[in-house]
């Protein structure tokens, strides 16, 4: 049997991240560019525009499904990824609004299953802390070993990631 008869085992784990801005894409795609991790974006059906998420702006479309949570449900053009069952580990990245996750995140964290995951949250933003947002998350499923939230810089470097897994205790 020669190297090439021998199937490439397909990475454990898997990056979910939303990015409103591109802040939580770059932590994302370096993160799985480090981990040699499979990737996926979620994306809302109705996507937010700029002027959507100007939380300045009362009228934004941001601004009005913080003050009403009804409006808050967020469709995605696929809510699982292909083959989710197959990861062990998922780590998942958001945007901080109002100082909770990005509720793009909710129908991905309630449609799936955890179980025998461990899940590793992540926030990016540039003056809000983490506070309970990673927390909130796993409170929306019943499944999955829910690590610690992190807020990450969005021009988070290779020694970072590890560094950051390793204090959360992550074997990737």
């Amino acid at each position: 049997m020669t190297t090439s008869d021998i199937p490439e085992s397909r990475p454990q784990t898997l990056i979910v991240h939303y990015s409103a801005h591109g802040h939580t894409r770059r932590a994302a795609e370096t993160i799985a560019r480090v981990l040699g991790a499979d990737a996926f974006v979620l994306e809302p059906a109705d996507p937010y525009s700029e002027p959507d998420l100007d939380y300045n702006d009362p009228g934004s479309r941001v601004s009005r499904e913080h003050v009403n949570h009804s409006l808050r449900h967020v469709e995605l053009v696929q809510a699982t990824p292909d083959d989710f069952a197959g990861y062990q580990t998922i780590l998942v990245g958001y945007p901080i609004w109002w100082g909770e996750a990005s509720w793009v995140l909710g129908d991905f964290v309630r449609n799936n299953d955890f179980t025998g995951k461990t899940v590793v949250p992540f926030c990016t933003s540039f003056s809000s802390p983490v506070g309970a947002s990673g927390r909130d998350l796993a409170a929306l499923t019943t499944t999955g070993d829910w690590k610690p939230s992190t807020r990450l810089e969005a021009s988070i470097d290779a020694v970072g990631v590890r560094r950051w897994l390793r204090r959360l205790g992550v074997d990737v």
